[in-house]
């Protein structure tokens, strides 16, 4: 792999991981939720899915899956139903008083760091359009001449290393909003807010087409 075509991949895996989607909305959530430490676990989960994907792309069934009907608009209703399920929980998250020296304050009730994990890694792993993505671009950055595995394996370590900086920023960003919301009706609307994109974009993804041109 030349420098030249690592250094593309490398402003192509910026820019998809700056998009706002799924992934940019749970460490968003969870950031505002649960703070930045606590979201690592969420976006950890985020880069599993993702490498996941990689691989089933490396592999050759990505192609597959895109060959056949069946197989995508399997993958792309689990995707999508675990995503309105996903926004369905956090529009309903509880909301917990706690105490700190004397000042009230609220928090969604935290879900366990493996709980938090495995959402990240489904919210990735069943995205319809990661394995578009990977499937339709990862071959243009791939030389045959070469030996595949070391190519996958640095593309792949350039794409967790981006999504790990942009999903923090997200969670960062977010996290610093939390002082503006110690008021319970506030968390409640911002659950909501969180959980109605994540369930726009569930419902969005059963218009994911196979081949847009079809």
């Amino acid at each position: 792999m030349t420098l030249t075509t690592w250094l593309t991949f490398l402003v192509a895996a910026c820019v998809i991981a700056i998009s706002p989607g799924s992934g940019a909305v749970l460490s968003m959530s969870h950031g505002l939720s649960y703070g930045v430490k606590k979201t690592t676990g969420t976006i950890l989960g985020l880069q599993a899915g993702l490498l996941l994907i990689l691989a089933i792309a490396g592999a050759g069934v990505g192609s597959i899956l895109m060959a056949s009907e069946v197989a995508f608009n399997t993958i792309k209703t689990v995707g999508a139903l675990y995503l309105i399920y996903l926004g369905i929980s956090q529009w309903r998250a509880k909301v917990e008083a706690a105490g700190d020296a004397g000042l009230a304050a609220v928090q969604t009730a935290l879900p366990s760091w493996r709980k938090r994990f495995l959402i990240g890694f489904l919210t990735n792993a069943t995205n319809p359009k990661g394995i578009i993505f990977m499937v339709a671009v990862l071959p243009q950055f791939i030389s045959q001449n070469e030996k595949i595995l070391p190519q996958l394996l640095i593309l792949g370590a350039t794409m967790c290393a981006v999504d790990l900086v942009v999903m923090h920023s997200y969670a960062f960003a977010a996290s610093s909003m939390q002082r503006y919301f110690r008021d319970p009706r506030l968390l409640k609307k911002q659950n909501r807010f969180f959980g109605g994109i994540l369930m726009a974009i569930g419902v969005a993804l059963f218009f994911v087409k196979r081949n847009p041109n079809s």
